[in-house]
């Protein structure tokens, strides 16, 4: 969990996408959250986490459905979201927090 502190604890913003290679909603947000890390370049990150690889983590932060996307700024939550989203979406919540 540590070093989940120090992904979350960045000055930039920071969008976790939880997914599973199974789950195809998740599998639907890879070249999505490509185009979204692709417009933020240095400005932003963004982390996929694969639940399976993953399941203390994704139980601590109670995600249930899939994919989920979490914003994190300077170690908080700011933004949380289940299900698939757009890009355009993403990048104007991601701007938000710069």
């Amino acid at each position: 969990m540590s070093k989940f502190g120090d992904l979350i604890g960045m000055e930039i913003p920071v969008l976790l996408d939880f997914y599973t290679e199974w789950n195809e909603p998740s599998t639907a947000m890879h070249p999505v959250l490509r185009d979204v890390a692709a417009a933020l370049g240095d400005k932003g990150k963004v982390i996929k986490i694969d639940v399976d690889k993953n399941q203390e983590l994704a139980t601590a932060l109670r995600v249930k459905g899939l994919p989920t996307l979490m914003i994190y700024k300077d170690g908080e939550m700011v933004w949380r979201q289940s299900g698939e989203q757009d890009a355009n979406t993403l990048i104007g919540l991601m701007k938000e927090f710069l």
